[in-house]
């Protein structure tokens, strides 16, 4: 998209929140891979979408620097809990410092760990899943949470146009872009669902559980 297109979408937006805009910005100075964090579009449809299935209990995995936990909490109601999880542990002080100055952060819980292996020991089921970790492991993560999903609940999947290499031939050792492929097609022949993939920055796909 036209840089001046999506400034456009953005000024007609709702604007970004103060403490996003700083979270974003000590992300860009203080980590490698900033363009991991989801940003002022995606982060007020995150929110936007909490509101509109009315979500009560959020699972998200890939933590980062907090930003779109920060985005699910914004959404949900009073009592509402978002459980975020990342196994990257440096990363841990400085989501909490950003939580603590959110006037939402007491409804995020933030687990350190690998995903496969903390989702089963969360008690609860989930009105929304985010799925933004490790691509390789996507598919799995998917199967870990499904049953933890309400029936109408929804699923959804970042990245899951991995930078346009989804139509690209693929080098038989790129084991990303592989999972990102194998996760799609999986997602989009399962009879339990509805799917629809928007072409929302890197891609984000929505996925509905009917049964």
């Amino acid at each position: 998209m036209e840089d001046s297109l999506y400034q456009y979408i953005l000024d007609h937006s709702d604007k970004e929140p103060e403490l996003l805009q700083k979270l974003d910005r000590q992300t860009h100075v203080t980590t490698i891979n900033p363009r991991m964090l989801s940003g002022h579009l995606q982060g007020r449809i995150l929110k936007m979408i909490t509101q509109m299935v009315g979500a009560k209990t959020v699972l998200e995995l890939g933590t980062f620097t907090g930003y779109s936990a920060l985005c699910f909490a914004e959404g949900l109601p009073d009592d509402g809990i978002v459980h975020t999880i990342d196994d990257n542990d440096e990363l841990e002080e400085f989501a909490q410092g950003f939580f603590a100055q959110s006037e939402h952060g007491y409804k995020i819980v933030q687990h350190i760990g690998k995903a496969l292996e903390v989702i089963p020991t969360i008690e609860a089921r989930f009105d929304l899943v985010f799925l933004d970790a490790d691509k390789r492991e996507y598919l799995e993560y998917y199967q870990a949470v499904f049953d933890k999903v309400h029936t109408g609940g929804y699923i959804l999947a970042d990245n899951t146009l991995w930078d346009g290499k989804v139509v690209q031939p693929v080098a038989h050792n790129d084991k990303q872009t592989i999972a990102v492929l194998e996760f799609n097609d999986f997602v989009a022949n399962d009879p339990r669902v509805e799917t629809v993939i928007l072409p929302l920055r890197d891609g984000l796909t929505l996925i509905r559980k009917n049964s």
